[in-house]
């Protein structure tokens, strides 16, 4: 089996502001394997959550090192290739990228898509949110507007039915109060809403937050305080009118049960996971603990969102809408239909390249 790796700098049309800074562009992974004339793709994109921030640089050398070790297996030896994994300690978006393009070799090799292989019914996918990252008031009307094709930029989409509204504003829980009550004032229509604090609150302003959140009909919170402070989420999930789920302080199946008395669901992301095979290990877990489960992502391609959308007919909510923000998104993969993500009917991940020439890893 043969590894390549190169890298691609994607710009997203929106810039996206959370409790943690902001965001313009990201230089993502691309992993490719071959074996019997198929090739098979996977992604990694570089994120900050957790102790080690995985940059794009750390993420390209790890998959440099383990490329010699894997010539002598094909793409079906997963166990000895999970091994070889574990002994080089491969961090999370890189085993992402591989596992996702050992995925789309099978899928390829069997000549059908993920959901179909794994047996899902696409009918039972939901519809993705669309972020809005923290903002002044007008600045977010103006940001909604665009996606529901009513403002001076307008975005190719139709079927809008969420939106996901990053707050935890540096400026305090008036700002976030006014945006919201913005963004609701020119989107009446949008029935769910919910809230991503990225960890922006201490535990009494989310306990304030979730009660006036729940008057304003919000579907539930996510990530209301910073990782490390979980044990705080306790007094919160028993006070709190509306559901808490985490994404910053659940990486994979081994953190869930911890949680499992003090939140409501559990947000997978593909490079906290370490890929499709991990995902799935997290939602069993988490369904087995009486979790809900959502889905969501980085400043991913459609590769990526391909990727997870195979596995969004097992999701209760979806935040699978990054690369409809790139102005320059080198893969097709996944359509937009009536607010949803829809992986289409070719086989593996489904995803199609365009001719835009790939940096050096």
């Amino acid at each position: 089996m043969q590894l390549r790796i190169a890298t691609f700098t994607v710009h997203k049309r929106f810039a996206l502001t959370i409790s943690r800074g902001t965001t313009a562009q990201t230089t993502n992974v691309l992993v490719e394997v071959e074996q019997d004339g198929i090739r098979g793709w996977g992604e990694a994109s570089p994120f900050s959550v957790g102790e080690q921030p995985q940059t794009t640089e750390e993420i390209a050398r790890s998959l440099q090192k383990i490329a010699p070790l894997l010539k002598a297996l094909t793409p079906v030896e997963r166990q000895r290739i999970d091994q070889l994994i574990l002994d080089t300690r491969l961090p999370s978006a890189a085993r992402a990228a591989l596992d996702i393009a050992l995925h789309d070799w099978i899928g390829k090799r069997a000549g059908m898509p993920l959901w179909q292989l794994w047996g899902l019914d696409r009918d039972r996918i939901v519809p993705t949110s669309i972020t809005i990252g923290i903002s002044p008031p007008d600045i977010a009307q103006q940001r909604v507007l665009a996606w529901l094709g009513r403002g001076t930029v307008s975005m190719p989409l139709h079927g809008i039915q969420a939106l996901k509204l990053k707050l935890g504003s540096p400026e305090g829980v008036e700002a976030d109060k006014a945006m919201l009550l913005a963004v609701k004032e020119v989107a009446p229509h949008i029935s769910k809403i919910s809230i991503d604090a990225n960890g922006g609150w201490t535990l009494e302003t989310a306990l304030e937050m979730a009660d006036w959140l729940a008057e304003q009909d919000i579907t539930y919170i996510e990530q209301p305080l910073a990782k490390g402070q979980e044990g705080d989420l306790l007094e919160l999930y028993r006070r709190s009118p509306l559901p808490i789920f985490v994404d910053e302080s659940c990486f994979t199946s081994y953190d869930i049960l911890p949680l499992a008395d003090r939140v409501h669901g559990i947000n997978i992301k593909l490079m906290k996971s370490g890929g499709l095979t991990e995902a799935l290990r997290m939602i069993h877990t988490a369904r087995a603990c009486g979790l809900k489960v959502m889905f969501g992502c980085y400043s991913d391609s459609s590769l990526l969102n391909t990727a997870l959308a195979h596995l969004s007919p097992l999701a209760d909510h979806l935040d699978l809408d990054s690369h409809l923000n790139l102005l320059d998104d080198p893969f097709t993969g996944a359509s937009f239909q009536n607010g949803r993500v829809l992986p289409n009917d070719l086989p593996g991940l489904g995803v199609s390249r365009s001719d835009r020439e790939m940096g050096q890893a």
